[in-house]
């Protein structure tokens, strides 16, 4: 990251006392809120949320974190020379200094939300823009309160364009990270039934998501999903121009002759005002064109040709959602278990559709739906039969996704009330789709499959 100084951060923190003493000239190289994930010379953010962060101070500083924002002293956590900092409010504190330092930047920002697609965005426009500037994005799923103004403050004076993810659990979150942020151009990808529970109704949730086009100044640029009902009537929230991207015929950014490869990535005609290319991307399944026409209207809005952009596309991107890893006994695994949604949960099914070896599909639990959530995983289900040979549903919520399948006409459908009760074997040929909600840790069945690969 950008250098942060102890000095600094002091000064814009707001009301910030200093325990004991430490160099002002200290220098901050990384910011976490993890303590297993402190290195030397990182500043640990003591939060207090399921598990108080004042608990692990001490173990940051072990593992080589040189200070901590903190909002209560631990006298056992205290070191000479160990920045013990607090404040009222460590995440407070921490969005302060991001919001003076988004100050000094002179760098375009590009706020990307939805309920879906945001990090494929994220990573599409990155690419896209890496031809011609440098660019800095978020890290990860680096979007959140606390997230978003870690990758400000990793923003160095030689960047020249910032890519930031912006996630909401509750309405007004998007707002307060714009506040921070001050995005030029805002994407928003989709709006859909992701965490339900939190916001109540989908119409909270489409209302949160377009805070993002709100935000903008009237010389900004608004990126919509014109392909989305609910994201393309957010263009009458906005004070700066529009621009809309997806298959219909009335987006400026266009795509036409979809091709899907499989796990070859697809290609499609780039249809843009006055232009077009033929695009190879590496992206997976036919939902992959939104990220890449996303990309594609911001360069656009940055005077990059079609064809600079298809081949901006056509390199393959530092992260891919779905991940195809070499499986045990030569099966290949596509690992999609960090999150899921209905929309997402669906679009990995149709990748598996086209395998032409065995489809099996383990899906668990997807989290936060409230009201819907079974209706969402039944009709998941429903989606399962005619994607999948084989299907292996873990979780309380699973079991409606392999009941639903069931009756759907899926004659192998395997109940697991944890990963562990996963009981498949790889075979030759297998095409094995992996996706839930991050607290189903899925990731555990990819481990086993994927272990000690040939």
């Amino acid at each position: 990251m950008a250098e942060l100084r102890l000095d600094y951060l002091l000064r814009h923190a707001g009301a910030a006392t200093v325990i004991g003493q430490a160099p002002p000239d200290l220098v901050f190289r990384s910011i976490t809120n993890h303590s297993r994930a402190a290195t030397p010379g990182a500043l640990f953010l003591a939060i207090e949320a399921a598990r108080d962060g004042h608990e692990f101070i001490a173990a940051a500083r072990e593992a080589g974190a040189v200070g901590v924002l903190a909002s209560k002293v631990v006298p056992e956590a205290l070191a000479p020379g160990f920045a013990y900092v607090v404040v009222d409010d460590p995440i407070e504190a921490l969005q302060r200094v991001a919001s003076a330092r988004r100050q000094e930047l002179e760098v375009g920002v590009i706020g990307i939300t939805g309920s879906v697609g945001k990090t494929s965005t994220k990573e599409a426009v990155a690419q896209v823009l890496r031809r011609r500037f440098n660019v800095h994005a978020s890290r990860g799923n680096y979007n959140n309160e606390i997230g978003l103004p870690i990758t400000i403050l990793d923003a160095s004076d030689q960047h020249e364009r910032l890519v930031l993810e912006m996630g909401a659990y509750r309405p007004g979150e998007i707002a307060s990270l714009c506040a921070i942020a001050e995005p030029q151009m805002g994407i928003v990808t989709t709006v859909g039934p992701t965490h339900l529970e939190s916001f109540g109704s989908i119409e909270a949730i489409e209302q949160t998501k377009g805070e993002l086009i709100e935000a903008l100044p009237e010389t900004g640029l608004a990126v919509l999903n014109g392909d989305d009902e609910r994201v393309r009537r957010m263009a009458l929230r906005a004070a700066c121009p529009v621009v809309t991207y997806g298959r219909g015929a009335l987006c400026a950014v266009r795509a036409t002759e979809i091709a899907t490869r499989g796990l070859g990535g697809i290609a499609f005609t780039l249809q843009v005002p006055g232009g077009r290319a033929r695009v190879e991307s590496p992206l997976i399944g036919a939902h992959a064109v939104y990220p890449c026409l996303a990309g594609a209207a911001v360069g656009m809005a940055d005077e990059m040709e079609p064809d600079e952009i298809a081949a901006a596309l056509a390199e393959p991107p530092t992260r891919l959602r779905l991940r195809p890893l070499p499986g045990r006994n030569g099966a290949t695994v596509l690992d999609d278990s960090y999150n899921a949604a209905p929309i997402s949960m669906r679009a990995a099914l149709d990748v598996l559709a086209e395998h032409r070896g065995r489809r099996v599909a383990i899906l668990g639990d997807m989290l936060e739906l409230g009201a819907i959530e079974e209706e969402a995983h039944r009709q998941v289900g429903r989606h399962a039969a005619g994607a999948a040979d084989v299907l292996y549903a873990v979780g309380p919520r699973g079991r409606w996704i392999g009941d639903e399948a069931r009756r759907a006409g899926l004659p192998e459908v395997h109940l697991a009330e944890e990963p562990a009760g996963v009981t498949y074997q790889p075979e030759a040929g297998d095409l094995v789709l992996v996706k839930a909600s991050r607290g189903m840790a899925l990731e555990r069945v990819v481990e086993r499959l994927v272990e000690a690969a040939e």
